[in-house]
């Protein structure tokens, strides 16, 4: 190989490739990616190269500037006229030494969660299911609200539709998702006790056919209770979303849920202010209703990454009462980009953990 990355013979060779990407890195892991494993399949046919870039996860927030450092440095190399580059990824699953029983075929669990309802966990939840199937990932909802499912209406589904039929899983907007109020008529309550509340979240998680999953989120209800211990006991979670309004109350009770999964030994990706604003749709006046900025301040405080605010919007609103979020009905929208954002920052928080994890 000489120093202008070509063979004695001038020809381009894969191997000049890789040196010419020697130095380009993953802008979460700072690793180069050719050491990481993640440039393949590299061909070169005169003075065309191809070759597939593989990273750690389809919802990856740095995709296109990793996509342009990649093709500015091949082209550096003499005799190049043109770089056909396929993005790809491969979701690793989290470490399950020491833990409790993964799901079957599921290879990611994120928790969404907040101590205090009413914040709007439930719609994150969502969102962030679809957000991230969009994106390309293979994903999964649970509803682990046993006592107040809101999944099927937020996702379209009717209530009680599989009462005949036994509990599965129905794809919405690309998301596999399973609620017990899939097999409940609309508005029968659910009054039972935490052991019953404890077996009907491990039969979610274990007895439902899920398939391959890339992750899979569970919406937990309010609070410290059965659901959360049962969830964390009984399988293996990857980590947690905490979710927010900007309010002195909300985030004393963030702080609770955070303490909860600390004392689980269940890591937090971070913390989501939702209801952050509302902006007038007519003059775009912004108004702090909540106030705002509280659930940045509760993450720095505690150590943890603030994974982005959501705007107070009718729109949101209006798409969880039909069944039709946000993400998928008008995803250009500045509230489904802010919840996309917020999607990609959850999975590369998870990448990096798992990075961390395997090298420790």
């Amino acid at each position: 190989m000489t120093s202008n990355g070509s063979n004695g013979s001038g020809a381009l060779t894969q191997e000049a490739i890789l040196e010419a990407l020697k130095d380009v890195k993953d802008p979460e892991l700072h690793r180069p990616l050719v050491a990481l494993g993640m440039i393949q399949d590299v061909t070169v046919e005169g003075g065309s190269v191809g070759l597939r870039v593989v990273l750690t996860t389809p919802a990856c927030p740095f995709r296109e500037q990793v996509q342009q450092e990649v093709r500015d440095a091949v082209m550096l190399l003499p005799g190049v006229d043109s770089v056909d580059i396929e993005m790809g990824a491969n979701v690793r699953a989290s470490s399950n030494e020491g833990k409790a029983k993964p799901i079957e075929g599921v290879r990611n669990v994120i928790a969404v969660a907040s101590n205090k309802g009413g914040v709007g966990k439930s719609t994150v939840a969502v969102n962030l299911s679809v957000a991230l199937a969009q994106l390309g990932a293979r994903v999964g909802l649970m509803d682990a609200d046993i006592t107040g499912p809101n999944i099927p209406t937020m996702t379209g589904v009717a209530a009680g539709i599989q009462s005949q039929e036994g509990m599965h899983v129905v794809e919405r907007y690309g998301v596999k998702v399973a609620s017990i109020g899939f097999v409940l008529q609309k508005g029968m309550p659910v009054v039972w006790r935490g052991p019953m509340i404890g077996s009907a979240v491990r039969q979610l998680m274990h007895d439902v056919a899920w398939g391959e999953l890339d992750y899979l989120v569970i919406d937990l209800p309010p609070g410290t209770s059965d659901a959360s211990m049962s969830m964390a006991q009984d399988a293996a979670i990857s980590g947690a979303v905490v979710v927010s309004t900007p309010q002195e109350v909300s985030i004393e009770d963030a702080t609770k849920a955070v303490g909860m999964f600390e004392r689980l030994n269940v890591p937090v990706f971070g913390i989501v202010e939702n209801m952050s604003y509302f902006a007038c749709p007519h003059c775009g006046e912004r108004t702090e209703i909540f106030g705002h900025g509280g659930a940045r301040a509760a993450a720095e405080e505690l150590g943890l990454d603030f994974l982005g605010e959501v705007p107070l919007h009718p729109a949101i609103r209006q798409g969880s009462d039909i069944g039709a979020p946000i993400v998928a009905t008008d995803p250009e929208s500045p509230q489904a980009r802010a919840l996309i954002e917020i999607a990609e920052r959850v999975a590369a928080r998870l990448s990096v953990l798992q990075f961390v994890g395997s090298v420790a």
